[in-house]
């Protein structure tokens, strides 16, 4: 993509257009995993990573400067989910160590029958909001969520490009928590 043509496709995006933020993601997904493969030196995280970066920069698309690389501000969104993932680890690693009292604790895993009636009231909800989205966007929900597979599975099963799939389950994702808390 030429300079020109990126201009443009940042300048769809801005205004809203679903074609430019696929393009943006095609185009860039690569820089952006690949960064985050050699700082995560894990595939599952970088893909995380990656992805979480993405729905940033397309939620926050507006406040880009032109002035800058598109490039080096999404691998600076990119730097600092990793760094707040690595800070949430740490945090959850310590509070961890330093209860002792949890950890000679031993807890019944099995849920009380209170427990399990939020549970089933708490995913009915989540049911009810999932039929209010599109067609499309309730498929890569169930299929990610609930068949639990993955990106590349989704792929195949919908015969279409997986950045097309990571797109559609951003989307879907920001909807059904919009239309979660609205409730």
């Amino acid at each position: 993509m030429d300079k020109i043509n990126l201009q443009e496709t940042i300048k769809n995006a801005k205004s809203g257009s679903q074609i430019a933020f696929s393009k943006l993601l095609h185009h860039f997904w690569n820089a952006v995993y690949g960064f985050q493969l050699i700082r995560t030196e894990n595939e599952n995280d970088a893909e995380d990573i990656t992805v979480q970066t993405f729905s940033k920069a397309f939620d926050k698309i507006a406040t880009y400067n032109d002035e800058y690389e598109f490039k080096t501000w999404l691998i600076t969104i990119s730097k600092n989910i990793h760094i707040d993932l690595i800070r949430k680890r740490k945090r959850t690693i310590l509070q961890t160590a330093s209860s002792n009292d949890v950890i000679k604790k031993v807890l019944d895993d099995a849920p009380t029958v209170e427990d399990q009636l939020i549970i089933e009231q708490n995913l009915a909800t989540l049911l009810e909001h999932i039929k209010k989205l599109k067609p499309h966007y309730q498929e890569v929900i169930n299929l990610r969520y609930f068949n639990e597979l993955s990106y590349a599975d989704i792929a195949k099963e919908l015969n279409e490009p997986m950045n097309n799939v990571k797109v559609k389950l951003l989307r879907a994702k920001k909807l059904l928590a919009e239309s979660l808390k609205s409730k």
